[in-house]
């Protein structure tokens, strides 16, 4: 038995790149060749592990690893923690009634970068945040700065966030 014409084998890898992509795109980018063979199996689709990856190359596509996880909150620390003023009750009944704070970071090609954000929680709107490439103190206040400076929240507001040590804030305050 001869082997199958040139023609033939396009055919049959243009049927394969198909499929290599719908299954790239069902499982969220996710599938690398260990799992990808198997899913291809299942659907009629029988080829080597060169063949994949060598299709998968031409189709530039690669799958997303999961990033490590980070964590962006220290309650491990001594500074005082204030008393929690929200007791998980969100229900402002006004803008500038309460702002809640976090840190979440983002992965960059030159590193991680840090994003200090205080959401206004009636109006769900991001009054205030910072950026920065490492996770301080400094980042969160200034960010705070930066949404009182913005908004002018007359006294009472109450400014909630994590026990976290770099919110230096450590639960609820009023202002």
């Amino acid at each position: 038995m001869g082997k199958s014409s040139p023609s033939a084998c396009v055919h049959e890898d243009e049927r394969l790149k198909v499929a290599i992509q719908a299954v790239h795109v069902q499982a969220r980018e996710t599938y690398g060749l260990l799992r990808m063979k198997p899913e291809l199996a299942s659907r009629g689709f029988e080829a080597g592990r060169d063949h994949i990856t060598r299709l998968r190359r031409e189709l530039g596509l690669r799958c997303k690893q999961k990033r490590k996880f980070k964590a962006t909150t220290n309650s491990n620390h001594d500074l005082p923690v204030a008393e929690n003023l929200l007791n998980k009750t969100f229900a402002p009944t006004r803008p500038n009634e309460a702002w809640v704070t976090d840190i979440t970071y983002i992965a960059t090609g030159e590193g991680w970068l840090y994003l200090a954000g205080i959401k206004d929680i009636f109006t769900c709107e991001l009054v205030g945040y910072a950026m920065g490439e490492r996770m301080t103190q400094g980042l969160t206040t200034k960010a705070l700065w930066r949404a009182v400076r913005n908004k002018r929240p007359a006294p009472g507001l109450i400014h909630h966030s994590d026990r976290g040590s770099q919110g230096g804030f450590n639960r609820s305050l009023q202002h």
